[in-house]
């Protein structure tokens, strides 16, 4: 259980990977890539690069490009669906051919976006109109826009939880334990999924974070403070997940869940909960359609925990979309980008939060507004600290492994005790803050 080791070697490692995977690619002067004056006049053929393999083989991505060309008539579209997008794109950009718009992929180091993306203006500017512009932000000027964002909750079939005789939302997680333990012997349905097999589900408990301080500062707290500590937010959650695995809560055999089947099984009430995010909402409710179950059976809950009697969740975006620095047609790839954003209605299309901040909140989000639920975007200025700082430590807050093991851990699959898990957990953590430390101010570290 026991996985620390020296992190000096680890971190210098980390840093030259994430500069030298994406080394290939850059020039350090930059560009802006300019929005459009006149759209008749804009032309060219550009490639994007899209993780959302299913949209462009349905059609979808094609009909977005057409409505863009009634707009922009001298653009020609093409898409680039890459299955395994971060590993693929990763390679790509060690040469200057990674399309024209891309999702920014997350080995990409923050302070690193001005070598890759053109610059899409300044965040005091773009600020005024969007949501998440702090996200991409370097030196003050934005290098990718989402077009859409999410909260992190609780996906619930409502009927099972009201046959359990839970109606109202827990707001501890004793109370949670306590519900799922009511559906376990109130109802037939699997009370908590844990989606294991999947392996990406379970990094989605790092959403909670922000949701139990309330805090618009929680990234910065990850960067500067003890994450799994007495008072760590990410402490909170993982105990949650460990109680319900260790209490009998789950499938019964958690390498043999499957992502989707579990839409359709949720839907029809042969599975209660599972912890997602409000991205999910549609593709459950299109799942009860398909199976022949209601649709408004599908329910979302923020994460049970209340500070002075309120609920917080975390508003984040999704993939951002940056220009190709190395694009001979910027001005059409940011036309792209900023219609995709503006007027595409994508983020309608999949239930999502609007990057527009006059947009109104999607009907899915309708019981968190209802209820008083505060909706709070983190301030994203130590994003790459942060994300250092978990590659040299080898936790993988965002990756699903520690999650994996914590499964294992909870239903006795792994030996150890939770406290020594977490206790691990902090301690690699720490070691990297402190070596993260020495080395971004030059202090020799040996």
């Amino acid at each position: 259980m026991n996985h620390r080791r020296t992190l000096t070697g680890t971190l210098v490692a980390a840093a030259l990977l994430a500069s030298g995977c994406t080394g290939g690619g850059g020039s350090s002067k930059g560009a802006d890539a300019e929005a459009a004056e006149d759209p008749a006049q804009v032309s060219g053929t550009i490639t994007v690069l899209t993780h959302r393999t299913d949209i462009v083989q349905d059609g979808t991505m094609q009909k977005y490009a057409d409505a863009f060309n009634k707009t922009y008539p001298k653009v020609k579209v093409k898409f680039d669906a890459i299955t395994d997008y971060e590993s693929e794109v990763k390679i790509r950009m060690n040469t200057e051919n990674y399309g024209d718009v891309l999702m920014i992929p997350a080995v990409v180091k923050k302070n690193d976006y001005p070598k890759f993306f053109a610059s899409l203006g300044t965040r005091d500017k773009l600020a005024e109109k969007y949501r998440f512009t702090g996200f991409t932000t370097v030196d003050g000027k934005v290098y990718g826009q989402s077009p859409m964002g999410a909260a992190p909750g609780f996906l619930y079939n409502k009927r099972i939880w009201a046959e359990a005789g839970v109606t109202d939302w827990p707001t501890t997680p004793a109370e949670f334990l306590t519900a799922l333990k009511a559906i376990k012997s109130k109802t037939d349905a699997i009370p908590y999924y844990t989606n294991f097999a999947a392996q990406w589900p379970l990094s989605q408990w790092t959403g909670v974070n922000g949701s139990v301080s309330c805090d618009t500062g929680a990234t910065t707290r990850l960067a500067e403070g003890d994450p799994w500590g007495e008072k760590g937010e990410l402490r909170v959650a993982d105990r949650l997940l460990y109680d319900i695995v260790h209490q009998g809560l789950i499938e019964k055999d958690p390498t043999t869940t499957n992502w989707e089947n579990s839409k359709p099984r949720l839907a029809k009430g042969e599975i209660a909960t599972a912890w997602l995010g409000s991205w999910a909402i549609s593709q459950f409710q299109q799942a009860a359609e398909k199976a022949g179950a209601d649709p408004g059976d599908i329910g979302f809950m923020p994460f049970p925990y209340r500070v002075d009697g309120k609920a917080c969740a975390t508003v984040n975006p999704d993939y951002n979309q940056a220009v190709n620095i190395h694009s001979d047609h910027k001005e059409a790839a940011r036309a792209w980008i900023d219609w995709f954003t503006d007027k595409s209605g994508y983020a309608d299309d999949n239930l999502s939060i609007s990057t527009l901040k006059k947009a109104p909140l999607p009907e899915v989000l309708k019981p968190y507004e209802e209820q008083g639920v505060e909706l709070i975007e983190l301030d994203d200025a130590d994003g790459g600290k942060v994300k250092e700082i978990d590659s040299a430590s080898e936790v993988g807050i965002n990756a699903p492994a520690y999650r994996q093991d914590l499964v294992d851990l909870a239903r006795g699959a792994k030996k150890g005790s939770l406290d020594d898990f977490l206790a691990d957990l902090s301690d690699r953590w720490t070691e990297a803050q402190k070596l993260s430390l020495l080395h971004n101010s030059g202090t020799p570290t040996q």
